[in-house]
């Protein structure tokens, strides 16, 4: 299947919007600082990083989020190796995708920018990246991973709901492994439900930056 293109435009101070879904890649407070408290803290991290520890994530995106991840695998001094693997249905142009992480002098950029093509399965020496191009409604019941940690970071459930979807976190729940968690900035009542149908104890907790909660989840 052919990959579809993000489409964009650019906000002050170098966010990217995207104009399918009238909804910004990352915060407009601070997008990798968003990143470590909903998704590094919401998922119990870095404490319960070790080799071969599994991030899958709903929405490449920027590929923010797995960069504040290697970041911090990084700076918690663990052996081996992080697996991240993220589904992704609309994949950014490269020149976009340089453009958005321009901004992040401080994360290790070059993993990503240096890419001649969007990426879809990257290793290097402490990580192993596996970006699973398609509607991951689709693509994520015939993903035979089990993931320790979900960064649940869909475009808003108000105009992305299809990624929100009781059935797809019932798929979620079935392929987290035993004691894994999930994370997700929204906290909206539909998904903390499906979320908890799906087998996951489910806590709203204080969001980041102008959203006042957000929700964290662990299989029970």
């Amino acid at each position: 299947m052919q990959d579809q293109t993000a489409e964009l435009e650019w906000r002050e101070g170098g966010v990217p919007v995207s104009t399918r879904f009238d909804d910004p890649y990352f915060s407009l407070d601070n997008g990798a600082a968003e990143t470590r408290h909903v998704f590094l803290e919401g998922n119990g991290l870095p404490a319960r990083f070790r080799d071969g520890f599994h991030i899958a994530e709903l929405g490449f995106g920027t590929g923010l989020n797995f960069l504040v991840a290697l970041q911090a695998f990084r700076n918690a001094g663990c052996a081996g190796r992080l697996r991240f693997t993220s589904f992704e249905a609309f994949a950014m142009s490269m020149p976009d995708l340089r453009q958005a992480l321009s901004v992040w002098e401080t994360l290790p950029v070059s993993v990503l920018c240096d890419l001649e093509t969007f990426p879809r399965r990257v290793e290097g020496a402490d990580f192993v990246l596996e970006v699973i191009h398609g509607d991951a409604r689709g693509t994520l019941p015939w993903w035979e991973g089990r993931a320790d940690a979900w960064f649940l970071d869909g475009f808003s459930p108000a105009k992305n709901p299809e990624l929100w979807s009781a059935e797809l976190m019932a798929q979620v729940a079935r392929h987290t492994a035993a004691g894994g968690t999930a994370a997700t900035y929204t906290a909206a009542g539909f998904v903390r439900r499906g979320l908890e149908e799906a087998g996951f104890a489910v806590e709203r907790v204080p969001g980041f930056g102008r959203k006042r909660h957000m929700t964290k989840a662990r299989m029970t």
